[in-house]
């Protein structure tokens, strides 16, 4: 059996899993404002303990970043991707026994460890079933899917609240994760050189040299690099430090934002869930527009990693008005949600343009062999810096969100630099 198109059935499975991802990510920061005095934890402590509760899913997510990514190179994505959708459902699945906030740190963890492995494999994915001029758009489905996720996320578990409570909630994610990993080997048989159901058309495609020296910046080579050796490269500090900027001003979002709306605006869980899609619908426009933006420039004789630095300048851009108003008209929008919601939504669209051209580069820079890991080595990067605001915003919005907004405006342009400066057009392994 032949299926045309078979690349767009992996990236859809992937953008599928990454859905998975978000919506089990999602639900403690959605539940917490709501719950948390059911575990003996005031109003006034409920940030600090979130704080917690974040830090131990980010200090194991910034391992699986890097760890997984290895492990993604070694046994490859078929494998690697199932074993970590299945470990994080079975760790969703243990936050409904949880009497205590060590008890949800402690299962936070392991859901952070296995959640990381999505990043890398989807990257790697990325690279072993696309040319260089579609990867941006490919990255773009499952970049996006994060915010299709959130935007399923926030209205589903305030209704599985209200109907069955919080732990049956947990129970019921855990489940999505486990009946994807079906498909996924039905599908996934192979890699692109061997799959049974891959067209000859398609193949050709696959590898074609297209990819020419108008849009790769020079030949791959075989070299396998470790982590050490991939920290002597500029190109991969680029990327790390890009991440370790970016990445946090999506987190203060995704973390925060039911937060923000329960003490600015005084919400319900129900009206939070009523609010929350709205900038997620926009991110998952931007992170299509952005993949469709850097294709477009590579099918005009744009070298591909200048087109992902204009995707990248252009997502920033968007990002650093809507942060910068947010800021200045804060106190004027206190009785009006909707126009803070479309600020937010502007900032994460941007995000997502700028997010889906920042995760390809890996796979512009170097070899098959090193994407996985560079891909990893760049999450971890992005968490360590996301611990810094995690526990900045509980001191920083005592009185008001004035500094959380201006923390996101400043950390926009620093990325921007090291993107911008550090980076270079060629891969390292043939300097």
């Amino acid at each position: 059996m032949k299926l045309k198109g078979l690349r767009w059935y992996i990236i859809g499975l992937i953008s599928l899993s990454t859905v998975i991802n978000f919506i089990d990510r999602s639900a403690i920061n959605i539940l917490w404002p709501y719950i948390h005095k059911e575990f003996g934890i005031s109003t006034a402590d409920s940030k600090s303990a979130l704080a917690v509760i974040t830090t131990f899913f980010l200090i194991a997510y910034a391992l699986g970043q890097t760890t997984l990514g290895k492990v993604m190179d070694l046994v490859g994505t078929r494998v690697g991707m199932a074993l970590s959708i299945a470990g994080w459902s079975i760790a969703i699945a243990l936050h409904a026994l949880a009497r205590s906030l060590f008890a949800f740190s402690f299962f936070r963890f392991f859901l952070g460890l296995f959640e990381a492995g999505n990043w890398p494999g989807a990257t790697k994915s990325n690279a072993e079933w696309f040319p260089a001029r579609e990867r941006a758009i490919a990255q773009a489905l499952f970049s996006s899917s994060t915010a299709i996720g959130s935007i399923i996320a926030a209205p589903v578990i305030a209704l599985l609240y209200v109907a069955f409570g919080w732990r049956i909630s947990f129970i019921l994610m855990a489940a999505l994760g486990f009946l994807w990993i079906i498909p996924w080997f039905i599908v996934n048989k192979a890699s692109p050189d061997k799959h049974p159901w891959l067209t000859d058309e398609e193949k050709s495609h696959i590898v074609s040299a297209s990819d020419s020296p108008a849009t790769v910046a020079e030949p791959p080579s075989d070299t396998v690099y470790t982590w050490r050796e991939l920290l002597w490269f500029k190109n991969t500090w680029g990327i790390l430090l890009g991440r370790f900027f970016i990445d946090p001003v999506w987190w203060l979002f995704i973390t925060w934002m039911p937060t923000f709306l329960k003490e600015q605006f005084h919400l319900d869980i129900q009206q939070v869930g009523a609010y929350s899609w709205f900038p997620y619908t926009l991110a998952v426009v931007g992170g299509v527009l952005g993949g469709i933006f850097s294709m477009r420039q590579i099918n005009a004789g744009v070298p591909s990693h200048k087109a992902r630095k204009n995707g990248i300048t252009l997502g920033g851009i968007f990002m650093l008005l809507a942060l910068v108003a947010s800021v200045l008209y804060l106190d004027d929008l206190i009785h009006y949600p909707e126009i803070i919601m479309v600020l937010i939504g502007i900032t994460m669209f941007g995000f997502q343009f700028l997010i889906c051209n920042l995760q390809t580069l890996p796979s512009d820079y170097f070899n098959g062999k090193n994407v996985g890991t560079v891909a990893g080595m760049a999450g971890t990067a992005a968490v360590v810096g996301t611990v810094f605001t995690t526990w900045a915003v509980p001191v920083i919005t005592r009185t008001s969100y004035y500094a959380f907004f201006a923390l996101g405006a400043v950390l926009v342009p620093l990325a921007w630099l090291c993107i911008t400066f550090i980076a270079s057009g060629v891969k390292p392994e043939n300097k």
